[in-house]
């Protein structure tokens, strides 16, 4: 049989605050340990493979974990989505994207409402949720996009489906995403459509984000380059700005994107499968909700059997996340943290991987296992799987 690469991302599952997490004003932040220890977890598969024996976990260790266990700094200088699944795929940034906690200035703000015609509300750094609630209704009667930001460099744009339709937001978006670059550049534009009405809105699964393409090549790149089918599940083609991707699944919400990986799983689909799961970011770690984020790992982890099971002996498996986003800390941003690290080929054999010094160990295990050859940067650790 051929040999497969699948990467699950948990989207902000991370596990423990980074050396430098005081700069980014995270210092304490534990998106699993916080969770564990909040509400407990329903976990007994992730535990099994080993997450609890990850250093720092705050999790209980298993005498004999299934997989190889480890976590990872990240090289860039972020905590977004871009950038950490970028480094992941063996492009670290030397120079992280520009965040802007003060709101957009009055250059970018006034020449995109000059390119779409009308103004704008909002301009601040706030969560999304809440500023549909106290704007949404301004913005229904006006038909002035909400924009705003984040700790993150995101320019993201809400608009109500009724009142700006799907295709002219994402058409807004484009507009944004290409002014965004030289000094004032962003890493993504995301688009949040919402419904509803009276002060009572609620956000739709129609989020598209638009991403710019990484600088240098990633292993997306060279992998398809080489013939492989490379296959983006979830939000992943707008993360690559679709370079590198060969095949499409633009699956909205975790269920349909377990069932798509199960699918490739199965039907032996796919030479390197790479999905994102961004409940646990985007429905819960951004609202705080200790619960619904606990339920989602619960969820993911019901699962694991099936994907374990359906996995052949030449197939690598490696479950990890993309950075932090802890629902039990002060604010509504993303955290500074370690990401974990669960990796297995075919039924898998115990090892302890350490904390690696980039996440783009990750994208060099899967480049090695591929194609036999080393990626340009980060340390493989396929030698521990194998």
């Amino acid at each position: 049989m051929k040999k497969r690469a699948f990467i699950i991302v948990l989207d902000s599952a991370g596990i423990g605050s980074l050396p430098d997490a005081a700069d980014f004003g995270d210092e304490g932040a534990h998106t699993f340990g916080h969770i564990w220890e909040r509400r407990g977890m329903n976990i007994p598969n992730m535990l099994s493979l080993g997450i609890g024996n990850i250093e720092g976990s705050r999790m209980p260790r298993v005498k004999y974990p299934r997989a190889a266990f480890g976590r990872s700094l990240e090289i860039t200088k972020a905590k977004d989505t871009t950038s950490g699944h970028w480094e992941m795929a063996g492009f670290p940034m030397n120079v992280p994207f520009r965040t802007y906690p003060n709101g957009f200035p009055p250059h970018i703000i006034e020449r995109f409402e000059k390119a779409i015609g009308r103004g704008v509300l909002g301009n601040e750094v706030a969560s999304g949720t809440e500023i549909i609630q106290r704007l949404g209704d301004e913005h229904v009667r006006t038909g002035k996009p909400i924009v705003y930001t984040s700790a993150d460099s995101v320019f993201q744009i809400a608009a109500h489906e009724e009142v700006i339709p799907l295709e002219e937001l994402y058409s807004l978006c484009l507009t944004a995403r290409e002014m965004l670059v030289g000094d004032d550049l962003v890493g993504r534009v995301i688009a949040r459509p919402f419904v509803g009405g009276n002060g009572v809105y609620t956000r739709t699964e129609n989020r598209r984000d638009y991403a710019l393409a990484p600088m240098e090549p990633t292993i997306l790149d060279a992998l398809s380059e080489k013939g492989l089918d490379v296959v983006g599940i979830g939000k992943i083609e707008d993360i690559f700005a679709h370079r590198g991707i060969t095949t499409v699944d633009h699956t909205k919400n975790n269920p349909d994107g377990i069932e798509a990986t199960l699918r490739f799983l199965r039907e032996g689909k796919g030479d390197f499968v790479f999905t994102n799961l961004v409940d646990t970011d985007m429905l819960y770690g951004h609202r705080n909700d200790v619960e619904g984020y606990g339920a989602a790992l619960e969820y993911f982890d019901a699962k694991l059997p099936d994907i374990l099971a359906a996995m052949t002996e030449d197939d690598l498996l490696i479950i990890t996340a993309d950075h932090g986003c802890d629902p039990c800390y002060p604010g509504t941003d993303h955290t500074r943290e370690y990401i974990p690290i669960l990796a297995l080929v075919g039924r898998g054999k115990p090892a302890e991987i350490g904390t690696r010094n980039s996440f783009a160990d990750i994208g060099a295990t899967v480049y090695e296992y591929l194609t036999g050859e080393k990626w340009r940067c980060g340390d493989s650790f396929l030698d521990s799987l194998i």
